[in-house]
């Protein structure tokens, strides 16, 4: 977390979307790089280029189990009139001692060994007779099932052009090669490469750790007994998943009651396994919003303009909106509404961002598209607020799901998409191309 001048205005001034992300994109820094293991990595961003310091394949090997022979050896080879070679033994994937393919001669040979010198190309074990005089095969046995396979004689039915059935060295990367950049996601095709290049451990970006808290003496985990007046969380849970979703190391905290201390403490405890702290509830002007209170007056004493800042957006849902700092390594805290499609819309507008922005990457937002809006009436939006509407988008077309109302969560369910309505849009027809944000 580092300071960044903050606007100032007063408790009534609406503030932009553009201006709220703004301001939280200028604070959050990327984490600082550290060392780890290959699966320890999956997901991180690399910090410097990777360069090859072996080729793959390191050698010549074949890529079908058959037998390594020498050009001349097998032209015209035909069933009518095969080429009968001696076989002078097995080449095996990490066999170390090579035997050397002279005329007339040819080697069993396994996918992935090494080409033994002398040796041109390798001709597939269903060209052959294995070895056994029957006529072709259907495939390699196995040494101790057939010994007679790895000594005597083989008769070959086909011709093989030079390097036939062969992985050259190098044909993957070679030596010196950049094998991947700086910025990189790894992936497991990724992890796969550095450890075919032999490094055990790379330089990273760490994933973010996120603590998801959610506040209100209303909320019951589920699977408990809902009371009266009572309802399940599923805030935390949906924001916890999205966390993970975006690529964070994600932990959620069990629903806080309305109480403005007990509040205060859960987050201080949380603050030891927190990059980032993400609140869903108590940001509004209710008498028993407690995040407000909670956090309102908590600031970071050694660095001037912390703490907390709660705003009023221009947008819908997710009108108030409180983001700052808080702890003594000035955690990021990102406060967002209580209903449930309003505190979800806000994750993907601000906490999705900077999340991404902790890791490294330089894309942090979701995907945008235009689209063409199908629906059966208008959509309706109010003047001066941008509007999120969830919907579902395919084939350059997208269509509103459920209404505007932020406690919606099904219709949020079926969403892959937010249609956008900017702030001086009041109604959009049937038809009209929208800004769409992709969510999946």
């Amino acid at each position: 977390m580092s300071t960044a001048a903050t606007r100032t205005a007063g408790p009534d001034h609406l503030w932009t979307v553009d201006e709220h992300l703004e301001d939280i994109l200028a604070t959050v820094r990327p984490l600082d790089p550290i060392e780890l293991q290959l699966l320890d990595a999956q997901g991180c961003v690399l910090v410097e280029d990777i360069m090859v310091p072996v080729s793959l394949p390191p050698f010549d090997n074949s890529s079908m189990d058959g037998y390594a022979v020498r050009v001349t050896d097998v032209a015209g080879a035909s069933e009518e009139y095969p080429a009968v070679l001696t076989v002078i033994g097995d080449v095996a994937a990490g066999q170390a001692e090579a035997l050397h393919v002279g005329p007339g001669e040819t080697a069993r040979i396994m996918t992935g060994a090494p080409l033994p010198p002398g040796a041109e190309a390798v001709v597939p074990v269903e060209w052959t007779d294995g070895g056994l005089g029957e006529g072709p095969v259907a495939g390699m046995r196995a040494r101790s099932q057939s010994p007679e396979g790895a000594e005597g004689h083989v008769h070959v039915y086909r011709s093989a052009e030079a390097r036939a059935h062969v992985r050259a060295q190098g044909s993957d990367v070679k030596a010196g090669d950049r094998a991947l950049t700086a910025g990189t996601v790894l992936g497991p095709p990724q992890i796969a490469l550095l450890a075919a290049i032999g490094r055990g451990t790379v330089r990273v970006r760490p994933r973010p750790r996120v603590v998801v808290m959610s506040t209100g003496s209303e909320l019951v985990q589920p699977d408990e007994q809902l009371g009266s007046g009572q309802i399940y969380d599923s805030n935390s849970f949906a924001l916890t998943a999205a966390a993970r979703d975006a690529g964070a190391i994600a932990y959620r905290v069990g629903a806080v009651a309305d109480d403005a201390e007990t509040l205060r403490s859960t987050i201080e405890d949380q603050l030891v396994r927190a990059d980032l702290m993400v609140t869903t509830g108590g940001v509004s002007v209710g008498a028993y919003d407690v995040v407000k209170e909670a956090l309102s007056s908590v600031g970071d004493e050694d660095e001037e303009g912390a703490g907390i800042d709660f705003r009023k957006l221009a947008m819908q849902p997710g009108k108030p909106q409180g983001f700052g700092s808080i702890g003594p390594d000035h955690t990021p805290l990102l406060a967002l509404p209580g209903n449930p499609v309003s505190s979800y819309v806000s994750f993907e507008l601000f906490v999705r961002p900077a999340i991404r922005t902790l890791m490294g990457l330089d894309d942090v937002h979701r995907p945008r598209t235009r689209a063409t809006l199908t629906a059966d009436k208008a959509l309706t939006s109010p003047k001066g607020r941008r509007q999120f509407l969830r919907g579902t988008y395919a084939d350059g077309a997208v269509t509103p799901v459920g209404g505007a109302g932020s406690h919606l969560v099904a219709a949020l369910a079926l969403a892959d998409a937010l249609i956008v309505v900017p702030e001086e849009v009041e109604s959009v027809e049937p038809g009209t191309e929208v800004d769409v944000v992709l969510l999946g």
